[in-house]
């Protein structure tokens, strides 16, 4: 994304929220610095109160590697990169990485909230996301995930996932969308026979997608302004 566009789609996307109830002090601490692809050597755009990588407190010198374990704390958020893929990690959240292996990657989010951006694979490559009930196949994508005791919370914001409880693959779902088009609950326990329930657009916003993209360089593919959610409105319940 070049530089008018990027400044087009922020004053667009700020004047927007504005008019949806956002305060000024808000969107400064969302926008920040514009973001755009990272220099070699730096994988963090954003680390927020108490961040641990594979138990070591991390600093904005800390690289995020393709097998890394990553957890939050409360009111803590890390924004980050690794290769084509980018992610937001909410606070008191617990992530695990398997994006090394060329043909079979993955991560876990074993508590919490991630919202995430993928770059597309080789055709033979396979990239899976789970949470502790739901296990997400992935090509190409924008996703949005949260892992609650009882359920998870699936967002296909852009592109394609095969969606299906974890421990019962006949529950199953192919679910194509354009712009947060058929979110899910995933339930631990079913209800009427189902575990795959339809849900809500709720806690992940049109900014922060543009803003994980713009840090490995591509463009959403809707266009501006889009949805948001009011600040202190998220409610994450993990």
């Amino acid at each position: 994304m070049d530089d008018a566009r990027r400044n087009f789609l922020v004053r667009t996307l700020a004047l927007s929220l504005l008019a949806s109830g956002w305060s000024r002090n808000a969107l400064a601490e969302i926008l920040g610095r514009a973001p755009r692809p990272l220099p070699e050597g730096v994988s963090i755009f954003r680390l927020k109160g108490e961040v641990t990588v594979n138990g070591e407190a991390a600093t904005a010198e800390t690289m995020i590697g393709p097998g890394d374990h990553i957890r939050t704390g409360a009111n803590s958020e890390l924004v980050a990169v690794i290769g084509d893929d980018a992610f937001m990690l909410r606070e008191n959240s617990d992530l695990e990485l398997s994006l090394g292996d060329r043909a079979r990657q993955g991560l876990r989010l074993l508590t919490g909230a991630l919202l995430s951006v993928f770059g597309e694979r080789d055709e033979d490559a396979r990239l899976e996301a789970r949470t502790p009930v739901a296990a997400i196949g992935i090509r190409g994508t924008g996703l949005y995930m949260e892992a609650r005791e009882d359920r998870s919370y699936i967002c296909n914001c852009y592109g394609q996932i095969e969606l299906s409880a974890s421990d019962d693959p006949s529950q199953r779902e192919t679910i194509v969308s354009r712009h947060h088009d058929d979110p899910r609950w995933v339930l631990r326990e079913a209800e009427d026979g189902r575990r795959i329930l339809p849900a809500p657009f709720i806690n992940h916003s049109d900014m922060e997608l543009i803003v994980l993209e713009s840090l490995v360089g591509r463009q959403v593919p809707f266009g501006a302004p889009g949805r948001a959610y009011p600040p202190g409105q998220q409610n994450y319940h993990y």
